[in-house]
């Protein structure tokens, strides 16, 4: 029998892995909901970083690299490019995530929002040196502001509908170490 804690765990994986297929579903549509000029939020990545910001033991760095660069993939972008630095913010994220534990959630944001605007300058930048085609920069820059400012809602989503909380201070799971 599966003990509750991993079961709990697992679950939280299917149904990251659910919700990115929903997001890729309903990115590939051929329609456009809102204003065509401004480009959608980053959603998945968003997702990833909402999640590993409350409990990182739920989304694991290999489940995220794969579901990323199967978008990579579909989405045709520089292969792996897009991955590597998601992944790189979700480990800085990582990281921090039990010192920002205590924080407001206004410094999470902030956090967030430069992680962001580190990873599409660094993504802007390694297409232009290697002279890849790319989208419009202020084009791109504006999909990042817009995937900012969709934070906080992803983050309310993750909470109230999906139930992911901030682990209290000193909770520990079923081997005893800390979360």
């Amino acid at each position: 029998m599966v003990d509750p804690v991993s079961r709990r765990r697992w679950g939280f994986r299917a149904l990251f892995v659910l919700l990115a297929a929903i997001v890729v579903f309903v990115e590939i549509l051929p329609y456009r909901i809102g204003d065509a000029r401004i480009p959608g939020p980053d959603i998945l990545t968003l997702l990833a970083y909402a999640w590993v910001m409350r409990r990182p033991d739920y989304i694991p760095t290999l489940l995220v690299a794969a579901v990323i660069l199967f978008t990579d993939i579909l989405f045709m972008r520089p292969l792996g490019l897009w991955t590597a630095l998601v992944l790189l913010g979700l480990e800085f994220l990582r990281a921090r995530q039990p010192f920002s534990k205590d924080l407001p959630f206004l410094v999470e944001w902030m956090m967030v929002a430069a992680v962001l605007l580190a990873i599409t300058l660094t993504n802007a930048l390694v297409l232009a040196i290697f002279l890849v085609e790319q989208p419009v920069l202020s084009l791109t820059f504006l999909q990042m502001i817009v995937s900012t400012l969709t934070y906080p809602v992803v983050v309310a989503l993750s909470r109230y509908a999906i139930g992911i909380r901030k682990a209290a201070p000193g909770t520990v799971d079923a081997l005893g170490h800390r979360i």
